[in-house]
């Protein structure tokens, strides 16, 4: 396809023409040139199979520094459950290593070709070719010069070949990629030779081959659309590349389709100018509406809390009162019975006014005054025996109890109004590198949008704030959670300005380190024979069938089957991981865990030294020499599973005389603290650990798996934004 820039002219001439008219001004498009990467004008923009584009560095830097980030993934600084955190930007020798044309990785080696799309924020896959397999956007490319032409109206391009001090360019050669002045153009372009006949323009900077040729089949010119990859490609990519069973359609058909769609969406909108200026207009009014609104929902909203300021300072004052006279009268009391212990007291009251008595010589008139003195004297004399204060000094009786009004202002909110509260789905709900919290609501009362609150539960129950998060659907993936931490979920409904109350929480268990992404590696001791590995290398199977049943000699003679063995294909050096995966119910003998460089190199090449479970250490069987080397760390753990059971081995500091069986978990997580040599066995439906031990880390250390018979084993996959699901946005009419 020719892509010169009189035939881009041709080709873009309807915008253009709308340009020149003043229509559409040039200023006006300055957004759509800047790359969501930099926030900077496009240099080189390539497009991603999202059909976004991004500039050409801006995806070296970003692929160097996810790659960067995930072999520190077990560094204390890192945080590989973030991908999207913002990190710095590699050296020029970085970006200058990744596009060499020889530059490969080892199968064991972490190889980044993911990231997310800055403008969509969908994960990409660039595949096995990455930045080589893009196209670029010429025709973006070419709008981005003009722009920058209209901006710098009055700034000429200088001749490339004049002497210093450099003439202004007059021409730009196509085929030299490069601008001249009238006379290097003579001197460089001579009549009569084949450079005579290169195609110039005027002064640019921006040179574009004539040709679009195939980044997989980089001689191939582009003559076709693939219609379900939405891109150009060549008829070997047709015949036997990654579309040959897709449905394509031939260059011109797609030209033509394209041009007349995205011709008629301008026209339409340009003849819908007054009606878009009219919707602006009452966007502008709704705005100051919405405005008007808020304040007086404020207002309002501030009404309400102050009556109930006024009902609490009621009722504190009302309390406060109650209290102070229960305070007076029993302090009245107290006084009076003090009064009374003070009588009691020689030379006081009741006691010196007896002595007074017993001088009275008149016995009528002492017994007379006696009598009464004496039962006065008597109960004085009872009430010590029986000492009891008059009154109580606790004010149990007038603790206000606020629990229950406590938790219903916390969930104070907007009137539902019949807005059903949305119940969070436990069973998609799942958190590994991320959470994912799926939601069901009531289609009758089917909600405007969602807000999903999460907060970390601390041990020593601080109350911690709740995070919001503003969702138009009933998924949401959240990020940056912290290892090893418990994390609380709730949801709410908005109808309108309806709010409904929020749901019943959720607690999940984040993994106790950062979760390490790796793939079976198919170049390593896999034995494809007996094992089975998916495309994607996330599954393996095992399957026990004739090869099995011919191996035995004799019908009395039993062939037994060894261990087959297949391991990540990425290794751990230093720090925390965790990874997760799922053992099929039907396996056999599944045996999981971790083995060191050099253990591997011993059993890949002398596979029959661990034949047998039963001799094997960390088999989870009971073997007659586990006692004697178990204290001593090995360099590999590997724990048995089949049949639906999880053989946990015998701990060396238990008095225990049989292996623990436990029903085996729907996923099974392992943890590798390199630094400590330890690696643990979780349970990844509560976050339990099933079993731990010491291991020898002094070597490169793989996530190492073993089948035996029939078995499956599915890697757990990764969290990512691609749960969110979004529509194509382009579909053809004239299929081939």
């Amino acid at each position: 396809m020719t892509m010169s820039e009189s035939g881009d002219i041709s080709e873009f001439g309807y915008i253009m023409e709308l340009l020149a008219k003043g229509k559409v001004t040039i200023k006006n498009i300055e957004r759509e040139l800047i790359c969501p990467a930099c926030k900077e004008l496009f240099t080189h923009p390539l497009i991603l199979p999202c059909q976004h584009s991004i500039c050409h560095k801006c995806v070296k830097e970003l692929l160097l520094s996810l790659d960067d980030s995930f072999n520190d993934v077990g560094s204390d600084n890192s945080n590989q459950s973030s991908p999207r955190l913002r990190l710095p930007s590699p050296s020029m020798d970085k970006i200058d290593r990744i596009n060499r044309p020889g530059w490969k990785r080892n199968s064991l080696t972490p190889r980044t070709t993911t990231f997310p799309c800055p403008g969509c924020e969908h994960d990409v896959d660039l595949g096995e070719r990455g930045i080589n397999g893009l196209f670029r956007n010429f025709t973006l490319e070419t709008i981005v010069e003009r722009y920058r032409q209209a901006a710098r109206a009055a700034t000429a391009i200088m001749c490339d070949l004049c002497k210093p001090p450099p003439q202004e360019s007059t021409k730009s050669c196509m085929d030299c990629s490069a601008s001249y002045c009238n006379e290097c153009f003579k001197i460089y372009h001579p009549w009569g030779t084949v450079k005579a006949q290169h195609e110039y323009v005027g002064p640019t900077t921006n040179f574009r081959p004539k040709v679009l040729m195939c980044p997989e089949h980089e001689t191939e010119r582009i003559n076709m659309y693939c219609e379900l990859c939405r891109r150009p490609v060549c008829h070997l990519c047709k015949l036997g590349g990654n579309h040959s069973n897709h449905r394509v359609t031939t260059m011109s058909s797609a030209y033509k389709t394209l041009k007349e769609k995205l011709s008629k969406d301008i026209d339409f909108l340009i003849g819908k100018e007054s009606q878009v200026k009219s919707q602006i207009s009452e966007l502008n009014l709704l705005m100051k509406e919405t405005e008007c609104n808020g304040e007086r929902a404020k207002e309002e909203a501030i009404s309400h809390f102050e009556k109930l300021f006024e009902v609490l300072e009621e009722r504190k004052s009302s309390v406060l009162k109650a209290i102070d006279a229960s305070k007076k009268l029993r302090l009245d009391k107290f006084q009076t019975q003090v009064e009374e212990y003070q009588g009691l007291l020689e030379n006081n009251g009741l006691v010196g006014y007896a002595q007074e008595v017993l001088k009275e010589t008149d016995q009528s008139c002492f017994v007379q005054t006696a009598k009464q003195l004496h039962l006065r004297i008597q109960k004085a004399t009872e009430s010590l025996k029986s000492f009891r204060p008059a009154a109580q000094t606790s004010f149990e009786d007038y603790v206000v109890n606020t629990s229950k009004q406590t938790e219903l202002l916390g969930e104070l909110s907007f009137f539902s109004s019949g807005v059903d509260v949305p119940e969070i789905n436990e069973e998609q709900s799942k958190i590994y590198n991320n959470a994912l919290i799926t939601w069901h609501h009531s289609e009758k009362d089917k909600a405007d949008s969602y807000v999903l609150e999460y907060r970390k539960i601390n041990r020593d129950e601080e109350m911690v704030p709740w995070n919001e998060v503003e969702v138009s659907g009933t998924s949401k993936v959240v990020s940056n959670l912290e290892s090893n931490s418990h994390y609380a979920f709730r949801v709410r409904a908005y109808k309108g300005s309806i709010c409904s109350p929020c749901s019943r929480e959720l607690t999940l268990h984040t993994p106790p380190a950062p979760v390490f992404s790796f793939l079976f590696d198919e170049k390593c001791g896999y034995n494809n024979e007996r094992l089975l590995l998916n495309l994607k290398r996330d599954r393996v199977e095992s399957r026990a069938g004739f090869n099995t049943l011919l191996a035995a000699d004799r019908i009395q003679v039993g062939y037994y089957t060894s261990l087959d063995y297949i391991i990540g294909d990425a290794g751990i050096t230093k720090g925390k991981h965790f990874w997760a995966f799922r053992v099929e119910p039907y396996s056999y003998l599944v045996k999981v865990g971790v083995a060191s460089s050099d253990k591997l190199q011993e059993w890949l090449h002398s596979p029959r030294d661990a034949v047998s479970p039963r001799y094997e250490q960390d088999s989870g069987h009971d073997s007659g020499s586990e006692d004697a080397c178990f204290e001593s760390s090995q360099p590999f753990t590997l724990v048995t599973i089949g049949m639906k059971k999880f053989f946990t081995p015998k701990s060396p500091t238990s008095n225990e005389p049989e292996n623990r069986v436990l029903p085996m978990p729907t996923s099974i997580g392992i943890f590798l603290d390199y630094d400590k040599g330890k690696v643990s066995f979780y349970d990844m439906d509560h976050m339990k650990c099933l079993y731990e031990r010491q291991v020898d880390c002094s070597h490169t250390m793989y996530p190492a798996f073993a089948l035996m018979g029939s078995g499956g084993i599915q890697l757990e996959e990764p969290i990512t934004a691609k749960y969110l699901e979004y529509q194509e946005d382009m579909e053809f009419k004239n299929p081939m």
